[in-house]
């Protein structure tokens, strides 16, 4: 039973760190954007392996992550210390007004002229970028048995599936909030990510703080 609520806590704990980061609703008016031209047919094909690719990049860091922490001796607390303050940043500049930039606008275009544009830009990094990347290492930290894998690729999946819905009937979901929802919905999100960056940030300095042998270290050279 306990067993349950654990992987029940990182699947949901999975689908709400991602959700806000990957956010679908904003991606919507850009999808839009260097989709146009495209049928409904093909826009939704664009979505679907878009979608199937960000499953794959995150899943791909996901079982990866131990061998990279390992391989430049990044700790759990470090990791978490460096993806809140990412995603925190991330939070600040939805919450703050947005212009496009020139070099933005360039990358648009570009887009708009190629003819799949599943994996970049939509899948990398629209969708899995550096913040859902620096969460799903995150992650890692919280998997304790092969099943906590599976929970948490599971709520990628679900992520994944959502995001794929919004895009899907983006223009009506565009057209229905509007530029004034859509504003709000950014802001919402942003404060949303920012919180989780800081818990991160938090719990990672909690991390070090209570650490074995720090605290042996500083028992020792308080000792006389």
């Amino acid at each position: 039973m306990l067993n349950l609520v654990h992987l029940w806590g990182i699947f949901l704990g999975t689908v709400i760190g991602l959700l806000p980061i990957i956010n679908p609703l904003a991606a919507a008016p850009t999808f839009l954007a260097i989709t146009e031209g495209l049928t409904d047919a093909q826009r939704r094909e664009q979505a679907r392996k878009g979608c199937c690719y960000m499953v794959a990049i995150l899943v791909s860091f996901l079982i990866g992550g131990s061998f990279i922490m390992a391989f430049f001796g990044i700790s759990i607390p470090g990791l978490r210390i460096a993806g809140g303050i990412l995603m925190a940043g991330i939070g600040m500049s939805m919450l703050s007004a947005h212009r496009d930039t020139e070099e933005e606008k360039i990358e648009r275009e570009a887009a708009r002229q190629k003819r799949d544009i599943s994996f970049s830009p939509l899948a990398m990094p629209m969708l899995s970028g550096p913040g859902s990347i620096a969460v799903t290492l995150g992650f890692t930290s919280l998997a304790t048995d092969w099943t906590d894998y599976f929970a948490i690729i599971a709520g990628i999946g679900v992520v994944a599936l959502l995001t794929y819905l919004v895009l899907r009937v983006s223009g009506k979901i565009v057209i229905f909030i509007g530029p004034v929802g859509m504003n709000a919905m950014t802001k919402i999100m942003g404060f949303l990510i920012m919180c989780i960056g800081v818990q991160f940030v938090v719990n990672g300095i909690l991390g070090i703080a209570t650490d074995p042998e720090l605290l042996r270290g500083i028992k020792a050279a308080l000792t006389p």
